[in-house]
């Protein structure tokens, strides 16, 4: 892509949604976050699918400088630093790392974009935070809960800015019906939210193992977690089907949901969590983590259910990934694609549809496996980080809130591992009269890596 159709591209922003909404929220200040005078400095760990998702919905909507990218696949590294170079308006390429503390050693970054796996997402945050940068991080924050409490006293000790990647808050959709459905009253008093993900994402293959390709340090990709043995690029799907490097569909799917709803609710940590499930049905094959699993969070007179199943048909065909808020004057129902109310009694069903912007963004169409419904959010998502910074304030997925979102996911791993339910103190930062569930907090590290504690921050 040539500079001329980008910088016509960022003038086409200003009628997005996501621009309309930022100028009504920011008001005259929603301009100068889109055209700031000084370009922001911005360095990428993980360069793979939803990094280079991310930093180009940043490049979309303010001006900034990609110094460095890193990555332990050399393929990938290079795939990235000649696209980055294609939509720099300066045509410039990137430095290229494949140690990221080699990378945020210089100092010479504002933002660091984070897109690796989840058991990276805690130690690359922390050391992007020591070298004076703000973070965005993808959820799930952490692997373990200590890991998240970690995230969040460095992010306070540091004075930094953590935007996390849970776009819901800002997809525009959703935030129409948080405050004409929901904070309207329209629902009435809500005593029962179901949330679920019936996708077939699970992976679950028998592949041979195989010799590391020269192009990948396998060593580094795995890091703090258990090295399995190499069988083959274990990027996009296939690491995600090992509780080695997540926390399963739960960690991966539920912290939208979840999150979601704390924020439409405004609820904070669970009083209780509880879960069942396992592996049921797909029994073949490597993977590990469960392809069926119901969890429930519990609040004052409040429940909210997660089911998640690999196999087999949604509940609701229009809802596979979903929440419902049931109320005592309505059901609303939620996704990435749409919105229902409908009411109990008198008053009309009201319904809206994802918002895209493939008309203000054409490069958009031509980006390889680009969630197009996504991407208005993300946009939005990142002007929520860059005002939060400008004005040293929290912004709306602050790390606090994808640390409850997260650890309440993980915590319901717990729950199901252990057969009982979980109390967690976050306080305390312990199970409530449980030794056996406190100790699972915080997940071995393989050598040489040291796990963070937040007593490392006070």
């Amino acid at each position: 892509m040539d500079t001329k159709i980008f910088n016509i591209n960022r003038r086409h922003f200003l009628k997005g949604a996501a621009a309309s909404l930022a100028l009504s929220s920011f008001g005259s200040y929603g301009m100068e976050l889109i055209y700031r005078d000084k370009p922001l400095r911005v360095g990428l760990i993980g360069t793979g699918w939803y990094g280079k998702s991310d930093l180009f919905r940043l490049m979309q909507v303010t001006k900034v400088d990609v110094v460095s990218i890193c990555d332990v696949d050399d393929n990938l590294l290079k795939e990235a630093a000649n696209l980055i170079s294609l939509r720099q308006p300066s045509g410039k390429t990137p430095r290229t790392y494949r140690d990221y503390r080699k990378m945020l050693a210089e100092k010479d970054l504002d933002i660091v974009l984070i897109g690796t796996p989840d058991h990276w997402h805690a130690l690359q945050a922390i050391e992007a935070l020591k070298s004076g940068a703000h973070v965005y991080v993808q959820k799930p924050i952490s692997v373990d809960v200590i890991e998240g409490e970690a995230m969040v006293a460095a992010a306070r000790k540091y004075n930094r800015v953590v935007q996390v990647g849970t776009q819901r808050k800002s997809t525009p959709h959703l935030i129409d019906a948080k405050k004409n459905i929901v904070d309207a009253g329209l629902l009435g008093k809500i005593s029962h939210v179901e949330m679920c993900c019936y996708y077939h994402m699970r992976a679950n293959g028998n592949p041979p193992i195989e010799k590391v390709p020269d192009f990948l340090d396998y060593e580094m990709w795995t890091g703090p977690a258990p090295l399995r043995p190499y069988d083959g690029i274990p990027h996009r799907r296939w690491w995600r089907t090992f509780m080695e490097y997540g926390n399963g569909i739960m960690g991966d799917m539920c912290v939208h949901m979840l999150d979601t709803v704390r924020w439409m609710l405004e609820l904070d940590w669970p009083k209780r969590i509880s879960s069942t499930g396992g592996i049921y049905v797909q029994k073949d094959g490597k993977s590990n983590i469960a392809d069926t699993q119901t969890a429930i969070f519990e609040y004052e007179e409040l429940n909210c259910v997660w089911q998640h199943r690999s196999w087999g048909t949604p509940a609701d065909p229009d809802y596979p990934w979903s929440f419902k808020l049931y109320g005592e004057k309505g059901t609303l129902s939620g996704s990435t694609m749409r919105y229902d109310f409908v009411p109990h009694g008198n008053g009309e069903n009201i319904h809206m549809d994802v918002i895209y912007e493939k008309e203000k963004y054409p490069e958009d169409l031509t980006e390889k496996d680009i969630e197009l419904n996504a991407a208005p959010a993300t946009r939005l998502h990142m002007l929520d980080f860059l005002a939060a910074i400008d004005n040293n304030t929290l912004p709306i997925a602050d790390i606090r809130e994808g640390h409850v979102s997260t650890a309440s996911c993980i915590l319901a791993n717990m729950a199901m591992a252990t057969g009982r339910p979980l109390i967690y103190d976050p306080k305390n930062i312990v199970v409530v009269n449980d030794a056996e569930a406190t100790a699972l907090l915080k997940r071995d590290y393989r050598a040489p890596w040291k796990h963070p504690h937040p007593k490392d921050f006070e």
